[in-house]
């Protein structure tokens, strides 16, 4: 099944903004990746002040890949980091569940 990488950043209130345009202004940079599945901005709503930008992904390879050839020039490109700190997780998807069609 497919992995799910999880970044957590913690992005203070002044920097929010900035996160925000940053990934809008990236949108369609990752949809083409081969083994690319889903990606998703999670914005906090209260209690925390960390975003989690989920993808996930066909394999761990798909995303090593991706990342030397796309996330790297990215992350580059930025300038100052919006984010004053991150945790990057994975996770394997071992059960999953979709909405019934009737």
């Amino acid at each position: 099944m497919s992995i799910v990488k999880i970044n957590a950043l913690t992005v203070p209130e002044e920097m929010r903004e900035t996160l925000e345009q940053r990934f809008a202004s990236r949108a369609g940079m990752v949809e083409g990746s081969d083994g690319f599945e889903w990606f998703e901005l999670l914005r906090p709503l209260g209690g925390t002040d960390q975003y989690l930008v989920y993808t996930r992904w066909r394999s761990e390879e798909d995303f090593e890949s991706w990342m030397r050839n796309s996330m790297e020039n990215a992350h580059r490109a930025g300038g100052r980091p919006a984010a004053a700190d991150s945790q990057a997780w994975t996770f394997e998807v071992i059960q999953q569940a979709a909405p019934k069609t009737d």
